[in-house]
């Protein structure tokens, strides 16, 4: 048997599965912006090689169920002919709504850890010759202490599997059509998404790791540099995706923007406007806030406790 999973074909029940599942193992694995930067995030503000793991695979449950679910609602697509279900699904405009609502969670949860609040709070201070003075709360670099809700990855990976790139291309428009009834429809969905949280949970053990083995501080330091770095990846990252959602849908063709490389690997192969809002959000804002979080902590938590 040859496996091809850049052109994947329908092999047969079995065969189709054990595709879907090794194509969400590629998905889990490369840089796609409907897992990364979440999983990034959220795993990183655990603080724990467990939490980690944890949120990485509470995130990917969320996206394997909805994955499951708009399987099926394809192949029903198929078999009762709505294309007009099925053509807006791979439309921009569609793109452009899902990276929206994943934006907005993600700003509303960094403000959570960063501020305390769901959303932004103005207080009128005072009013002074006829001028209204208004501050936010919580300006203070200490306030970092909030925990990541795990409840909220959880429903990050439900909005975040609506995304659709070339793997969903695959799942809704190859596979599921190819089922034999609409009682396994769900299957290629269903294991595309397990193989993604095969990944996801093994990166968000490693990000987890990764804070916990920073020694140059105290807990309270290790606890303050997660949270920082997490709510500003969730906050600036979610102002990011914001952005490309309104440009997307204002200007459809903003998706047809991408850089072709030899590699034969979905994600790799034709660099679009997710990979580079990966590279901005995981990257840029990761380490800009890993930088100033560092800076901070080691002047304030530098003693081991």
């Amino acid at each position: 048997m040859d496996i091809n999973l850049f052109n994947p074909v329908y092999e047969g029940l079995y065969i189709t599965l054990l595709l879907s599942y090794l194509l969400g193992i590629v998905h889990g694995i490369t840089p796609d912006e409907h897992t990364w930067p979440i999983t990034f995030s959220y795993a990183v503000g655990s603080g724990s090689t467990k939490k980690g793991a944890e949120v990485g695979a509470i995130f990917s449950a969320g996206f394997t169920l909805q994955r499951a679910l708009m399987s099926e609602l394809v192949f029903l697509a198929f078999a009762f002919g709505l294309a007009s279900f099925k053509d807006f699904i791979a439309s921009p405009l569609f793109f452009g709504i899902v990276y929206t609502i994943v934006g907005a969670v993600m700003y509303i949860a960094g403000h959570y850890v960063k501020y305390g609040s769901f959303y932004p709070h103005v207080e009128v201070d005072e009013l002074i010759s006829g001028r209204l003075k208004k501050r936010f709360r919580h300006k203070d670099t200490d306030f970092y202490k909030r925990d990541v809700k795990t409840w909220m990855a959880f429903i990050h990976g439900l909005i975040a599997g609506f995304g659709f790139g070339a793997f969903a291309l695959i799942i809704y428009f190859v596979f599921v059509p190819s089922m034999p009834n609409a009682y396994v429809a769900f299957l290629p969905g269903l294991m595309f998404g397990l193989g993604t949280m095969t990944m996801q949970f093994a990166f968000g053990a490693l990000f987890g790791t990764w804070i916990k083995r920073i020694k140059k501080v105290s807990i309270k330091g290790l606890q303050f540099i997660a949270r920082y770095i997490s709510s500003s990846v969730l906050l600036y990252g979610g102002l990011t995706f914001l952005a490309a959602g309104i440009v997307i849908i204002i200007f459809p063709e903003a998706l047809t923007f991408g850089v072709i490389t030899p590699l034969q690997i979905h994600n790799l192969h034709d660099l679009g406007i997710g990979f580079f809002i990966v590279i901005a959000v995981v990257v840029g804002v990761g380490l800009v806030s890993y930088m100033k979080a560092m800076g901070i902590a080691e002047k304030k938590y530098l003693v081991k406790d």
